[in-house]
């Protein structure tokens, strides 16, 4: 008897047998093909994970599937290896797992074969000689095709640096014509070897860090773990662009992943600056469609570089070459829900499979990264040196205390942005708060207008005027009285960036202030648009949260000013002072990065905080360094390995309940395996959120594979719990946000 064990769907963490379908009795389907089952009154579609010959259910319970979808499965055996190890590893369902790391069409059943494609390819017989000399760009692209016999799709011709344009003239002369391919081939990829086509600009010089940096990347062709931590501004991509050229010459793809949507087109537009081949972006913001042509384009090869956010790091390569994490400490790479992976750890992992480089790319390496590199486990590139004649920007801190502040500005500030703006530079203003107002205050009684759903203030917004949580999403019009005290008098407190943003519109009326926030960047382009403003160099305003800080290039600006440098130097999580600093850094970093010399104005109420002052005077590797040698005598991550277990129920104490059943079970020491210790339950930080009271349980333990050994345990105790109806639990492996 044949049974097919396959993974489906589904929050349960197990594998469902079924009969082969009817249909299809004549053949054994290969491990990691899709299938289509009936599950209850619905069709699902799971990922064949093994064949065997018996079930724990009698055969007569048995179903056979409906329909077996690919003949091969679609991703690598690597790639389903490393996706059903990350789901052991971070104790999610693996069918889910699996789902995930497909895209959205494949997950609904749609072929993982390519559509047919228009290629172009020259006439028969026809050489060179039919351009005369003088047309030099035609000449090009028909000697382009003439070396691809094959044909080459649009997407490779415009990579080329060639217009559906030109096309049209060669093909109105009769030199060429478009056909339409299959699609089960790729015979638009660029021969490897061919060095004109890959490049459309020359390199850059490097400087001799550079240089060892690049050496460092591709000295071998096999796993090789790279830290590449480099100032804001020391040339970091131009060593990522060479390493993938040296990928590109020897006929291998590769894969760069970058934190935030808003870094892709600018990191995407120097990239196809750069090579004269196909680049494939990945991201959420693409259509169904466009996500699997381009994941498929990859697959095949035919896209050499592809450039995607966290979920990009499934895309499979057919050669791949090397894997390029920029940005590597960002927390966007850690997944918030449902399936909470790391993809910067799991880089690492599929890394190790392909036999490939990595280099994990930072101005501000997260502890972990850089406690590996200490100990050995990755090699350690600094670039301490900006490129060309730019050089770091001077700080200074600035005691706000019992200075007036209008909208958070103190009048030396305001006067520092002048004489910047009256020079024809940039100023950048960060605050890491968006909206008008993070709270709404009567002035009669003092009440502050608070979530209904949340532990929280309301934010208070302007553009359009409403009340907005942002940690529910929950909104609401501003009330006309006091629900307290029924008094009509409000007043905002705090500022947000809509009220900075405003205030230094009344300061400068004759300078634009651009505001880059999640509220102004909603529409489509917005971004591209914004950085195109600030481009043209002509002197303005940037005022904005974290969206500023992450690897954008501002060569005009020349002032930094973080307006609250104290937001998380008081933080309840013991990763909040590691933040404080990379956010810190990575913003200074956009000051001073081309000729014009930059500076950083901090504005504090604690300018004698010994963590600000030895940040700013040694830089992000001496405070490092302490940071490490507290964590190692706290017992914290990265010397200490944890687990965070969250329940949440509509009731008040149901999800601390649940929780205190299971820690009851810990105490009777069968399950617990030495070394490992819990702390808890206790509520959230924000107990209430989204109208669910939140519980945590910590689990932690210096061997790893020992807090592995009794989560595998828990979780099936917890799925069989009889208050598991009542509260909703997830475990989050490695948890970077402790909220």
């Amino acid at each position: 008897m044949t049974i097919l064990r396959i993974a489906l769907p589904t929050p349960l963490r197990r594998l469902f047998d079924y009969l082969p379908p009817v249909a299809g009795l004549d053949c054994t389907p290969q491990t990691g093909v899709r299938i289509r089952v009936p599950f209850g009154r619905r069709e699902l579609i799971g990922i064949l994970i093994e064949i065997a010959e018996d079930s724990e259910l009698p055969v007569s319970r048995l179903k056979p599937a409906l329909d077996i979808l690919d003949q091969t499965p679609p991703l690598p055996p690597h790639l389903l290896e490393l996706a059903c190890w990350a789901a052991d590893y971070y104790q999610h369902p693996i069918g889910d797992t699996l789902h995930q790391a497909l895209p959205v069409l494949l997950r609904k059943g749609a072929s993982d074969q390519p559509a047919p494609t228009t290629l172009w390819r020259t006439a028969d017989g026809i050489t060179l000689d039919a351009i005369a000399p003088r047309a030099k760009k035609q000449r090009a692209l028909l000697q382009l095709l003439l070396d691809h016999p094959a044909g080459l799709d649009m997407e490779t011709l415009r990579a080329a640096g060639y217009t559906s344009t030109q096309l049209k003239q060669l093909g109105d002369k009769g030199l060429m014509h478009p056909f339409e391919s299959s699609g089960q081939q790729a015979p638009s990829a660029m021969a490897p070897s061919d060095a004109t086509a890959l490049l459309r600009q020359p390199i850059l010089p490097l400087n001799d860090e550079q240089q060892q940096a690049l050496a460092a990347i591709v000295q071998t062709n096999g796993f090789n773990p790279v830290l590449l931590q480099g100032i804001t501004g020391s040339g970091k991509t131009e060593v990522y662009l060479q390493a993938i050229e040296r990928v590109l010459h020897s006929g291998r793809q590769a894969l760069v992943l970058v934190p935030e949507i808003g870094l892709t087109p600018q990191t995407v537009s120097r990239f196809r600056s750069r090579f004269g081949v196909p680049v494939q972006v990945l991201h959420s913001n693409m259509t169904d469609r466009q996500r699997l042509e381009a994941w498929l384009q990859a697959r095949s090869g035919q896209a050499r570089v592809v450039i995607g956010t966290r979920s990009a790091l499934f895309t499979p390569l057919q050669v791949p070459g090397i894997i390029i994490v920029d940005e590597e400490h960002d927390t966007s790479f850690k997944q918030q829900d449902g399936f909470r992976y790391s993809a910067r750890d799991l880089a690492v992992m599929r890394a190790r499979a392909e036999n490939i480089p990595l280099v994990l790319g930072t101005a501000t390496p997260s502890l972990e990264t850089l406690h590996n590199a200490l100990n050995g486990r990755y090699r350690h590139a600094r670039l301490t040196q900006r490129a060309g004649n730019a050089r770091p920007p001077g700080f200074e801190l600035y005691d706000i205390r019992q200075q007036p502040l209008n909208s958070g500005l103190s009048e030396e500030v305001a006067a520092r942005i002048g004489g910047e703006l009256r020079q024809g530079n940039q100023v950048l203003l960060f605050l890491n708060r968006r909206g008008f107002s993070p709270a709404l205050m009567c002035h009669q009684c003092g009440a502050v207008i608070e979530c209904d759903r949340c532990d929280a203030r309301m934010t208070l917004h302007r553009t359009p005027p409403h009340l907005h949580c942002h940690h529910c999403d929950h909104q609401r019009p501003i009330p006309s009285r006091c629900p307290a005290c029924h008094n009509t008098g409000f007043k905002p407190q705090g500022a947000g960036t809509e009220r900075t943003e405003a205030a230094l519109q009344q300061l400068f009326p004759d300078t634009e202030v651009i505001r880059v926030d999640r509220d102004s960047t909603q529409r489509r382009n917005a971004m591209q648009d914004i950085m195109d403003r600030v481009h043209d160099g002509r002197p303005c305003i940037l005022v904005g949260t974290q969206m500023l800080a992450k690897g954008h290039h501002f060569p005009a600006v020349t002032l930094v000013v973080i307006l609250d440098a104290d937001a998380g130097l008081f933080s309840a999580d013991f990763r909040g002072m590691e933040r404080t600093a990379q956010l810190i850094l990575q913003v200074a970093g956009r000051a001073g990065r081309a000729e014009r010399p930059g500076q950083v104005l901090m504005q504090t109420h604690h300018a004698d905080h010994p963590t600000l002052m030895q940040l700013v005077s040694e830089g992000y590797e001496a405070f490092a360094t302490t940071e490490l040698a507290l964590r190692h005598n706290l017992g914290l991550p990265p010397f200490m390995h944890h687990a965070l277990l969250r329940a949440e129920a509509n009731r008040r104490g149901r999800a601390e309940a649940f929780l205190s059943t299971l820690c009851s079970q810990l105490e009777s020491g069968e399950l617990l395996p030495p070394g490992v210790h819990w702390l808890g339950p206790f509520p959230a930080t924000m107990e209430k959120r989204a109208g669910f009271f939140r519980a945590q349980l910590l689990l932690q333990s210096y061997d790893r594979r020992a807090l592995q050994q009794l989560l595998s345990a828990l979780t099936p105790l917890l799925e069989q719990s009889p208050l598991a109806r009542q509260v909703r639990w997830s475990l989050d492996v490695d948890p970077v946000d402790s909220h």
